[in-house]
């Protein structure tokens, strides 16, 4: 395990898709948030490869829609969804049931919106012992001066603030990875 070196671990790793899901990505600014689609987009699609556990939340579904087809499609391998009325993920049932299965500690979070989902979960995470890393350029928020403001307290609370680029290398760690080439591909979409 690389918890003392603070590096991600594709083993130790589940990565958790926080509310991406249409309605609310209406009210998101857009020059923002396509590349954060983008970039969530590619680690769902490196966890797949990577056999890495994939956890959705939709707040509120019957209300703001499901995950967004970009991200859903992209999907492969474990996963598990969760409908929540909460911001923090903690509230879903069988959220915490589920995390504490899955015997991953380094969680990895990306999604919307930054100032409230992902900042609750990513305390409550931390508050309980996990590794907790938010991908700053794969969460966004309906103003950018509450992003900032969520990363700011997040680094505070000495929660690890990642980019998803980073991720994607600490996963595969090594040029000569047998899956190498099909991840970093995933910087050119």
């Amino acid at each position: 395990m690389n918890t003392q070196l603070n590096l991600l671990s594709a083993e130790n790793s589940l990565l958790i898709v926080i509310d991406q899901q249409p309605k609310l990505s209406a009210v998101m600014p857009k020059a923002e948030h396509r590349p954060v689609l983008t970039n969530i987009g590619s680690l769902v699609e490196a966890a797949g490869i990577l056999d890495i556990p994939v956890f959705l939340t939709e707040l509120c579904p019957n209300i703001l829609g499901e995950t967004d087809k970009s991200i859903s499609k992209r999907l492969i391998g474990t996963r598990h969804i969760f409908s929540k009325t909460s911001f923090s993920c903690f509230a879903a049932e069988g959220f915490y049931m589920a995390l504490r299965h899955s015997g991953r500690r380094q969680i990895i979070l990306v999604g919307q919106e930054a100032h409230l989902s992902v900042l609750q979960t990513a305390l409550e995470l931390f508050h309980i012992g996990y590794d907790v890393y938010v991908v700053e350029d794969a969460i966004c928020s309906r103003k950018t001066r509450h992003s900032i403001n969520a990363v700011q307290r997040l680094q505070k609370h000495d929660v690890s603030i990642v980019n998803y680029e980073s991720v994607l290398f600490e996963w595969i760690r090594d040029s000569s990875h047998p899956n190498f080439r099909r991840v970093s591909a995933l910087l050119r979409q």
